[in-house]
């Protein structure tokens, strides 16, 4: 698999890892509906032998349970993928999140994210969402987390161009990760381009639009989604976006078909033509579905492929 260097780290990653939000399960606000574990453990050594070496999960994925996973799919191994983990959203006793990005909290996650996975240091720590009056608070709580060794890097996700020079005058960010895919690109306008100056790598999630671009989606399989997967009150997956939607998938489709790759794929590869995304996050929720998309990084779309994806 293609590898980069990430960023301003000292890491060479490679071009697609391994997302572990839907491993998480239901049963909490962002749920995907139930989740076998042996199945998700199942993906996560598939990810690993198909030559993915790092994992992203958080803290507030499945309420903890995605990073106990992934510690339980590492458990023996000798030679261990990165593992990149996120902070920033809390949990009370009913199951209900919220946003904390003061210092003491932050410090409490970081601490108990160490224990769920198991590891006595984190590659890549990161702000999960920002709150504009705690901004600096929490940055200088992840640098103060990087000095003490309990990270070794530490990054944002979902910030802006302001919110990330507010962080840079306390200390450097190593990365960001924006939801960009063929239905969000909102990010190719100001902030892109920023951390493509600026050094800052880009680990992009939902490059296939949260599974809307895998090619296996359709009308019925929406309508029966369980009723704790987030993505039934998605706009992408509700009319009138949905129709539209469903016609980019059509030209994914018939791109992958020159290929002999699927949709999914097409929308992966689709994400590295921006030169400032060093790699793509890429759940699976068993080892079938990593199978599928493990290649992604190797297929190189024409000018021609992109602009009749674009039309």
């Amino acid at each position: 698999m293609e590898t980069a260097k990430f960023g301003n780290t000292d890491m060479i990653i490679s071009r697609i890892g391994f997302g572990a939000w839907a491993i998480g399960g239901g049963n909490w606000a962002f749920g995907w509906g139930p989740q076998d574990d042996g199945e998700a453990i199942a993906a996560i050594h598939r990810a690993i032998d198909k030559g993915m070496n790092w994992i992203d999960t958080a803290a507030v994925y499945g309420l903890g349970h995605s990073e106990e996973l992934v510690a339980k799919a590492l458990k023996g191994m000798s030679k261990k993928p990165y593992i990149f983990t996120k902070c920033g959203l809390v949990w009370d006793d009913a199951r209900k999140t919220s946003q904390n990005l003061k210092a003491e909290s932050i410090r409490m996650e970081c601490e108990a994210s160490l224990r769920r996975l198991n590891v006595e240091v984190i590659d890549l720590y990161q702000v999960h969402w920002p709150v504009d009056k705690d901004i600096e608070e929490a940055w200088e709580m992840m640098e103060k987390l990087r000095l003490e060794g309990k990270v070794r890097f530490i990054g944002v996700s979902n910030y802006n161009v302001k919110q990330l020079q507010h962080c840079m005058k306390i200390a450097p960010v190593s990365s960001l990760q924006p939801p960009y895919s063929l239905l969000n690109r909102e990010y190719e306008k100001e902030i892109l381009p920023f951390c493509k100056e600026n050094g800052i790598g880009v680990i992009v999630y939902s490059p296939m639009g949260s599974g809307l671009l895998t090619g296996a989606m359709t009308r019925e399989r929406i309508a029966a989604m369980p009723s704790d997967d987030w993505r039934r009150n998605s706009s992408y997956f509700q009319e009138p976006a949905l129709t539209q939607n469903l016609i980019l998938v059509e030209k994914l489709k018939s791109i992958g078909k020159k290929y002999g790759r699927s949709a999914g794929e097409v929308a992966i590869a689709w994400t590295f033509q921006n030169p400032a995304v060093t790699a793509a996050i890429v759940g699976g929720r068993n080892a079938g579905q990593v199978d599928g998309i493990s290649k992604a990084c190797d297929l190189k779309l024409t000018k021609e492929d992109i602009a009749v994806i674009l039309a």
